[in-house]
């Protein structure tokens, strides 16, 4: 680690090294979601259930087309998972995917040490065990904080969402043309905005505002992403000039993008937040829902212009967790409203998105 604590375990994954900024999540489940989630690009991913792989992985709960994290800590590896849909186990996928992954150190101990002082770079090596040689690596490693990762996820042109998905049996009508700017986008969004009888055409990152507009879609949403926000100044400069002509909708990242694009700061939490059972309460209708989350960076509340209200707030630390513009159609939330994995408690955040179009309130 940065600091110079180190641990000696077990290679699970592909033999080789790997360098990121080192995080913890407390999921009991939907790890294979969770390491293929764009959003982790760029992080050691410490588990913090002892046991991971124990019902396998599969080729249909990803959310990405492959698996995103540098590497993966855990306690234990199940060696030989349990469960009918599961087609290998966890040691194997991260060795087809060329992944490595450590085991059988102390995972508590590393969560204390990141939650007491806060994020930093780390080494997972195979083949160097030179703890000097490793530690010099690793202070080499540029830090997150102004990292632009986006670009290094996002797809390489526009294409066309297509996905068979019946409800009931039946394919959801399709009401409104979305433009989606991939930060690092999750398919589930993709599924739920479908769901919701959206056409959806996905975009790079560094899309213009004026092909947006050219485009002329309903509305923009803006997906979740890896990284520092602020580096993203291609996306911020998008989004400004997007802003009161389409809705926007805006998630994790896109939701950061978005209120950097009206003015407002965003710095780096101590250690971030990530897991599935995050409290968030909803100001608007005073209930709390509980969230997925995956976020290591956050907006400034006191940065926020007037004509921008807080919606959502977190109950574990008070940082913003949903914003809304009170003059034009926009709004973002921090959290995963998507879930995969995690609750179905924010859903309705899809639907709003929907009647924000329907309303057609720009121009």
């Amino acid at each position: 680690m940065e600091n110079g604590a180190h641990f000696m375990g077990e290679s699970f994954g592909v033999e080789g090294e790997t360098i990121g900024e080192i995080c913890f999540n407390t999921g009991m489940t939907g790890y294979q979601e969770i390491f293929t989630d764009p959003s982790y690009c760029g992080q050691l991913i410490t588990m913090t259930c002892p046991h991971i792989g124990n019902y396998g992985v599969n080729p249909e709960d990803v959310e990405s087309t492959k698996v995103q994290v540098a590497g993966l800590i855990v306690r234990e590896e199940t060696v030989i998972p349990s469960n009918f849909r599961s087609t290998q186990s966890l040691g194997e996928y991260l060795r087809d995917q060329n992944v490595v992954g450590l085991q059988k150190i102390d995972t508590r101990m590393l969560t204390r040490i990141i939650r007491d002082e806060g994020a930093m770079n780390g080494i997972i090596s195979t083949k160097d065990l030179d703890k000097d040689s490793l530690l010099k690596k690793v202070k080499a490693a540029p830090s997150m904080n102004g990292m632009d990762l986006a670009k290094v996820v996002t797809c390489a042109k526009s294409y066309l969402w297509k996905h068979n998905l019946t409800i009931n049996g039946i394919q959801p009508t399709t009401s409104h043309k979305i433009a989606a700017i991939d930060y690092g986008i999750k398919h589930n969004i993709l599924r739920l905005l479908q769901s919701y009888g959206c056409d959806i055409t996905v975009f790079p990152a560094d899309v213009t505002a004026k092909e947006i507009l050219d485009f002329n879609p309903d509305g923009v949403f803006l997906s979740n992403g890896p990284g520092d926000p602020a580096a993203v100044t291609y996306g911020i400069e998008t989004v400004k000039d997007l802003l009161g002509k389409k809705p926007i909708f805006g998630i994790c990242l896109g939701h950061q993008i978005l209120a950097l694009a009206l003015g407002a700061k965003t710095y780096k939490l101590k250690f971030g937040h990530r897991g599935i059972n995050h409290p968030v309460k909803n100001l608007n209708t005073a209930a709390v829902e509980i969230t997925s989350q995956n976020h290591g960076f956050t907006v400034e509340q006191e940065s926020l212009p007037e004509n921008v209200e807080v919606t959502h707030i977190s109950l574990n630390d008070e940082t913003v967790e949903g914003l809304r513009c009170k003059d034009i159609p926009a709004f973002s939330v921090q959290y995963h409203p998507e879930s995969s994995p995690g609750p179905h408690d924010s859903r309705y955040l899809f639907h709003k998105f929907t009647k924000l179009m329907s309303e057609k309130v720009c121009v």
